[in-house]
């Protein structure tokens, strides 16, 4: 009887631990659904390392920008359960490893990701010498200490906005376990520092998160977000979505504070960013409709204050990952923020032209502005070429103010057209090619119609260009760059042709460029180079020694005397034969082709056996030498 109590104690014991497990994974994974990642993280490492489990705590680090502890979860995950895991870890994966700036590993995670091959040292040394600017940065210094601040932007003539977490009083938000965000306003002293920072008044500043503020040229009307108060369950988690809200400057009051009518319950609208005019609100959102994570939109905003459909900027801004922070400068740049194009780790800052209507693809603003982590929240006055910057590369999200110039990498070029040296000719599909001094090719273009070219190059470095053509002498030209002298060089291509600097080089009817020689003599049914055959062929070993570049075809022709299957073969020998003694006068065999043709191209018509004179029959018999380059 005690052996059956005693069993069944242990039975219940081990059924109420299964349970409380069971029960704290549940309270997990609640706190996971609601984006309580710290509070998530802690729960998970107590439980069984389960593929869930694993998941959860690996994304729970990676989205609090706990990187190591991120790549340590991942690869636990990858190592045990690796054929069964969602694509998108390895997206997620190379990016915590990204952040650690293992870029290896990162490359490996999202080749596989992308099924294409990454490299993003590549994609490094190029964006250094394409990206338009350089950027200067400098931490702005705050009055007090603060967890957290972003978004600094513009306001008035010597004001700045931004969003911050230095109000302690603010609730906590569970993400991260920092206060929630509220507006505030100030200044910047020359030497950077931001003084004079006052909040927003109660009306914008909630006990729900507030940010991102943009304004108006005039300064009166402010758009901002706004969290919801209550949050909605999507078919994965419990979300509090996020809302654009519009404010009036009234009497010194911000005031009139209303929801804008393309808000929804069931997703997010942020980060709106107003055009010079005030007629284009740009803003990311999560609604139906977006390419993945977050899109970049516009919407407009008419005279009488309604507004149009919100409108998706395409595939070619957005993809199936964040873009997000969108800024619209004076001069119709979009700037946004943006994990799914390549970059450095995290989010990078992009920039992309409005052409015809339309933005064009984004270019990566390069390591002078972006980093491992998050960099975002990005804005800009053009006109002096100054603005800030949101990074949190140090661990916290941290302001900065930039002044940029002009990439002067971008400034280095050559360019130039290929002409006929004799004509003037434009000479449309030349092959040119950009070596370095070591003799590599870095680029090669066939030109075009203008017979132009463009080839970017470094400062520093010695050159040589060579345009090549079919039947002309190729031409060289060596030049250098260096950081005090000329950056860009002007450099025409002028080709001669064979047939203008050879008297023996001629184009025929067919518009092949050919070698013309003494004619050459065999032996009755013999391949072998006779004496006077080998001085004729002298003259050509002569002229292709001249030219290193020249490629000759030796074509063997009979008449139509005789078997035309016989013909045929001793034509193959007999240009074969040709073949071999120019080899043996040192000419590389690369540089030649041979062929026979038989009785299959006369060039009269002397096509059969009998019908002309030994005369007309010995034109056909010959040895032609046509120009292949």
């Amino acid at each position: 009887m005690k052996k059956q109590i005693y069993i069944l104690a242990s039975l219940l014991l081990v059924s109420g631990i299964a349970l409380a497990q069971k029960g704290n994974i549940k309270r997990a994974n609640k706190l996971f659904e609601m984006r309580a990642y710290v509070e998530a993280a802690e729960m998970y490492e107590t439980k069984d390392r389960t593929q869930e489990v694993l998941q959860n705590l690996g994304d729970s680090y990676y989205y609090n920008a706990h990187l190591q502890k991120a790549i340590k979860t991942y690869r636990e995950l990858f190592v045990n359960y690796g054929d069964s895991i969602d694509i998108e870890f390895h997206f997620r994966y190379g990016q915590a490893l990204k952040g650690v700036q293992n870029y290896k590993e990162a490359d490996a995670q999202l080749s596989r990701y992308y099924n294409k091959k990454i490299n993003t040292a590549a994609f490094m040394e190029l964006t250094d010498k394409t990206t338009p600017h350089t950027f200067q940065l400098a931490k702005i210094a705050n009055e007090t200490s603060t967890n957290s601040d972003f978004g600094l932007t513009f306001y008035g003539d010597d004001k700045v906005a931004f969003a911050s977490t230095r109000n302690t009083e603010n609730p906590s938000y569970s993400w991260n376990n920092l206060p929630y965000l509220d507006l505030y306003s100030g200044t910047l002293s020359d030497a950077g520092v931001l003084e004079n920072v006052v909040p927003f008044s109660d009306e914008i500043n909630t006990d729900f998160h507030e940010s991102n503020a943009t304004f108006s040229a005039d300064g009166n009307t402010m758009y901002f977000n706004r969290t919801r108060s209550t949050r909605t369950k999507t078919e994965e988690e419990r979300i509090a979505h996020i809302q654009i809200f519009k404010a009036e400057l009234v009497d010194g009051t911000w005031t009139h504070v209303q929801e804008l009518p393309f808000n929804s319950n069931t997703y997010s609208c942020e980060h709106p960013a107003l055009s010079k005019d005030g007629k284009t609100l740009y803003f990311a959102s999560d609604m139906p409709g977006t390419l993945g994570s977050f899109d970049i939109y516009k919407v407009s905003v008419n005279d009488d204050g309604t507004y149009g459909t919100p409108e998706n900027l395409g595939a070619k801004v957005n993809t199936k990952h964040r873009e997000q922070f969108p800024f619209i400068s004076d001069l119709d740049v979009l700037y946004f923020a943006s994990d799914g194009h390549l970059g450095y780790g995290g989010l990078d800052v992009f920039r992309s032209n409005s052409v015809n209507g339309s933005f064009d693809k984004p270019v990566n603003l390069g390591a002078s502005i972006n980093s491992n982590l998050d960099d975002f929240a990005y804005s800009i006055r053009e006109k002096d070429n100054k603005g800030f910057v949101t990074s949190n590369r140090s661990g916290f999200d941290r302001l900065f103010g930039f002044a940029r110039e002009e990439n002067i990498l971008t400034k280095y070029l050559v360019e130039g057209v290929v002409q006929d040296k004799n004509s003037q000719e434009l000479l449309s599909g030349t092959l040119v090619t950009l070596f370095d001094d070591a003799g590599n090719v870095l680029q090669d273009s066939i030109v075009g119609s203008k017979a132009d070219y463009l080839f970017k190059i470094e400062p520093n470095k010695k050159y040589k260009i060579r345009g090549t053509r079919k039947a002309y002498i190729p031409q060289d030209v060596e030049f250098s760059t260096d950081s005090k002298g000329k950056i860009q060089h002007n450099i025409y291509l002028i080709l001669e042709s064979f047939a203008d600097a050879e008297e023996r080089v001629k184009q025929n009817e067919k518009g092949e460029v050919q070698v013309e020689l003494d004619k050459i003599y065999f032996d009755f049914d013999r391949s072998k180079i006779r004496k006077d055959a080998a001085i004729t062929l002298n003259v050509l070993v002569d002229l292709m020694k001249k030219y290193p570049s020249m490629e000759i075809e030796v074509s063997a022709h009979t008449d139509a005397r005789g078997n035309d299957q016989y013909n045929l073969k001793l034509s193959k020998r007999r240009a074969a034969s040709t073949l071999e003694y120019l080899v043996s006068k040192g000419i590389e065999r690369n540089r030649l082709k041979s062929i026979g043709y038989g009785e299959m191209q006369p060039l009269n018509e002397c096509m059969k056996e009998g019908i002309c004179k030994d005369e007309e029959y010995d034109i056909n018999r010959r040895c032609e030498f046509t120009i292949l380059n």
